[in-house]
C-alpha cells in the first residue's frame, strides 16, 4: 500500500498541473454536477452539450424506483406541518405530565428522539436524491440554493420545520424564477422564526430578516441600500409571521386582509400600515401586498442580478468568478426576470466551464461525487456513513449556526486538517467498510474504462495500485476527486 502522505501529496500538490490535462468534457461533467460516470459521459458524447444541458435543466427526472420508495415511506413525506407539531406537543405534554424523575427524563429523551429523527430523515432524503438522481444539476443547485437561503436546524423549532423548508420552499424552484424562489423561503415559517421575524410587529420592529433578506439573499453587502432601507423592509415585513400548528386565529381572520397558507400567517394588527420608501420608491401602506412589491423590487435590481450571477459562478467554477462571465450571467438574469435556468445556461455555455482553473471542493460535493461513482447502479439502502462523514468534515447538513450559510470558496476547504479528514473518509470508502449498498456488493467500484481520461500524472499513480482496495484509495484522494 502507497503511504498515506503520498496520496495526500496527489489531492494537493500537483492538483493544478493534473488537472489542466484532463478531458474537458471530463471537467465539464464534474462541474456540472457531482462526479462524472461512465452513463454521463456517453450520454454528453452521444447528445451533445446543448442537448444534455437541456435535459439538466428541464423538468425533474424521476429517481429509481427502489430510492423513491424509501424516499415515500418517510414520516417527512407524507406529514405536513401542523400534524408534526401536534405529535411533538402530545410528547412535550408527556414530560409535564410525568410522576417521576425518571418517567420525566424518559419523556425528554422521546421528544428530543421524535424531532431528531424528522431531520435525519430530511438528511437522508437530501443524500438520496444527490446520489441516485439522473439530474445530478438540480441536486447540486437546491444545496446552493438551500445554503444561500440558509437556516439552522439548532434554533426554535428548526428540526420539525427543515423538512418541509427544503421539500416545499427550495426544490420547487431550484431552477425556476428567483422571485417565486425568494417568496417561497419569505412564507416559510423556518426562515421567519430563524431570522425572528415572526416576533417583528409594528411598534416593536426586529430588523433581522429585512438586513439579511438585502445583504445575503438578493442585493448583497454591497448592493446600494442603506440602513434607511433596512428599516422600511422590516417595516413592510411587520405581520408577517407563522401559524405552526394550523389553527386559523378567529380575532386574527375577522381583520381585512388576514392570509394563512400552511405554516404562515399575515396579521393585519402586527403590521405598520404607514407608506414606506424603498430604494428611492413608495410603496403604499396596503398590507401582505407591500411585501409583493418590496420583492419585486429586490429581485429585479441589477446588484441583485450581480450578487446571484457572482454566488451561482463562485460555487459552480470556483473563485475569483470570472467577471466578464458574471456579467453575462447578470444580463440573461435581467433579460429573463430572474430565470434561474436561463441564467445558469450562460455559465455552462460559456468556455470557462470548461477552462476555469480546478478548484477544491466542498465535503458535500466530495462525498454525494464519491458516492455516485463508486455505487453506480446499485441502491444505497444506508446513507448514515455518508451523514457522519459531513459531520466529521465540518458541513453537516442544515448545521450552519449563521445565515451565510457554509463557504462556496474551494479555498476556505483547502487546509491540511480537511485533506486529512477526506483521506479517513477515503479509507472507509475503498475498502467497502460502510455499510452503504442495499446488494450484497457492498464495496464500491471506480474502475471505468474512462480512467485514462483524467491527467498524466494521476493516471501514472494509479497504474501503481496492486489491489482494488489500493485503486479505489488512489482514486478517492486523486486531484479529480477533490477538485471541480
Amino acid at each position: 500500500m502507497l503511504k498515506p502522505v503520498w496520496v495526500l501529496a496527489l489531492a494537493g500538490l500537483i492538483s493544478a498541473q493534473a488537472l489542466q490535462a484532463a478531458d474537458a468534457d471530463f471537467v465539464w461533467l464534474r462541474r456540472l454536477g457531482f462526479g462524472v460516470d461512465a452513463q454521463a459521459l456517453d450520454a454528453l458524447r452521444a447528445q451533445g452539450i446543448n442537448r444534455y444541458l437541456d435535459a439538466q435543466l428541464g423538468p425533474e427526472q424521476p429517481l429509481p424506483v427502489t430510492v423513491q420508495a424509501q424516499i415515500d415511506a418517510m414520516q417527512i413525506s407524507s406529514t405536513g406541518i401542523p400534524a408534526l407539531f401536534a405529535q411533538a406537543d402530545a410528547l412535550k405534554a408527556a414530560i409535564d405530565a410525568a410522576q417521576s424523575d425518571t418517567d420525566k427524563q424518559a419523556a425528554k429523551k422521546a421528544h428530543g428522539a421524535f424531532e431528531q429523527n424528522l431531520l435525519q430523515q430530511a438528511m437522508q432524503r437530501n443524500l438520496l436524491r444527490a446520489i441516485h438522481s439522473p439530474d445530478p444539476l438540480r441536486q447540486k443547485l437546491v444545496w446552493f440554493w438551500f445554503n444561500q437561503f440558509n437556516v439552522f436546524s439548532g434554533k426554535g423549532n428548526g428540526r420539525l420545520l427543515i423538512p418541509d423548508y427544503e421539500e416545499n420552499a427550495i426544490r420547487p424552484y431550484a431552477l425556476g424564477r428567483f422571485r417565486d424562489l425568494v417568496m417561497a423561503t419569505l412564507k416559510h415559517p423556518a426562515m421567519l422564526v430563524y431570522l425572528d421575524n415572526a416576533q417583528n410587529a409594528v411598534g416593536k420592529l426586529n430588523e433581522n430578516y429585512a438586513r439579511e433578506l438585502m445583504e445575503l439573499h438578493t442585493l448583497g453587502v454591497d448592493g446600494g441600500y442603506t440602513q434607511a432601507d433596512v428599516q422600511a423592509l422590516a417595516r413592510i415585513l411587520t405581520g408577517v409571521g407563522v401559524n405552526l400548528r394550523g389553527e386559523v386565529r378567529p380575532r386574527a381572520a375577522m381583520q381585512t386582509g388576514y392570509l394563512h397558507e400552511g405554516g404562515f400567517e399575515f396579521i393585519p394588527r402586527r403590521h405598520d400600515w404607514g407608506d414606506k420608501v424603498l430604494l428611492g420608491q413608495t410603496i403604499k401602506g396596503t398590507g401582505f401586498d407591500e411585501v409583493e412589491a418590496a420583492v419585486t423590487l429586490l429581485c429585479r435590481q441589477p446588484a441583485t442580478a450581480r450578487h446571484i450571477s457572482q454566488q451561482l459562478a463562485t460555487y459552480l467554477l470556483g473563485s475569483p468568478a470570472d467577471p466578464k462571465l458574471v456579467a453575462r450571467m447578470a444580463e440573461a438574469f435581467l433579460r429573463s426576470d430572474g430565470d434561474i435556468a436561463a441564467t445558469v445556461r450562460v455559465l455552462f455555455l460559456s468556455p470557462q466551464a470548461r477552462s476555469a482553473p480546478p478548484f477544491y471542493t466542498d465535503p458535500y460535493r466530495y462525498v454525494v461525487s464519491a458516492l455516485r461513482q463508486g455505487y453506480a447502479g446499485q441502491t444505497l439502502g444506508n446513507v448514515q456513513p455518508a451523514i457522519n462523514w459531513l459531520n466529521q468534515q465540518g458541513e453537516p447538513l442544515y448545521g450552519r449556526l449563521t445565515p451565510d450559510g457554509y463557504p462556496i470558496d474551494g479555498d476556505a476547504w483547502a487546509s491540511d486538517g480537511q485533506m486529512v479528514k477526506r483521506f479517513e473518509v477515503a479509507r472507509s470508502l475503498a475498502g467497502g467498510r460502510a455499510p452503504l449498498a442495499a446488494s450484497t456488493a457492498a464495496a464500491p467500484s471506480y474502475q471505468w474504462r474512462f480512467a485514462q481520461s483524467v491527467g498524466v500524472q494521476t493516471r501514472s499513480v494509479l497504474d501503481r495500485a496492486t489491489t482494488p482496495t489500493e485503486w479505489n484509495l488512489l482514486w478517492l484522494s486523486a486531484p479529480e476527486m477533490n477538485h471541480d
